[in-house]
């Protein structure tokens, strides 16, 4: 793979976030939180009428993508995020990123990317950065 700075990593796209997921994983997690399930407690809120998406599962989709181009998880070296909004069901989401460093360190080939979460004609929710090993070059 060959991978250069200014590259754009392929986008990561979730359609429709599912409000029955959050209910599930909350459950799982064992997130007492209401806001991700009872709109009750987010109309309380004055945080409108949708649940609130799991920050957890918001970083998952940006994973999903250095992933995906990366050839697995286990490549994600790195990964810092900073929360910038919420992610409500029903939301239409892109991850991206760009690389914007390339180096080798102890043999091993590195991308730094900056990557985001944004909501399609919405706002960006989630922004930062991921150190992602790379796949050996074809000799």
């Amino acid at each position: 793979m060959t991978v250069a700075v200014g590259d754009r990593i392929p986008p990561f796209e979730v359609a429709e976030v599912s409000a029955e997921k959050m209910k599930t994983i909350a459950a799982l997690l064992g997130d007492p939180n209401p806001i991700h399930w009872d709109l009750d407690a987010v109309a309380a809120l004055g945080m409108g009428d949708r649940p609130i998406n799991q920050g957890p599962l918001n970083m998952g989709y940006v994973i999903n993508m250095l992933a995906a181009w990366a050839g697995g998880r286990d490549r994600v070296r790195r990964f810092r995020v900073r929360f910038r909004g919420n992610v409500l069901g029903g939301d239409h989401l892109i991850a991206s990123g760009v690389v914007i460093d390339v180096r080798t360190e102890d043999g091993v080939r590195l991308a730094e990317c900056e990557v985001s979460l944004d909501v399609v004609d919405g706002a960006q929710v989630l922004s930062g950065t991921a150190t992602v090993q790379l796949p050996e070059e074809a000799s």
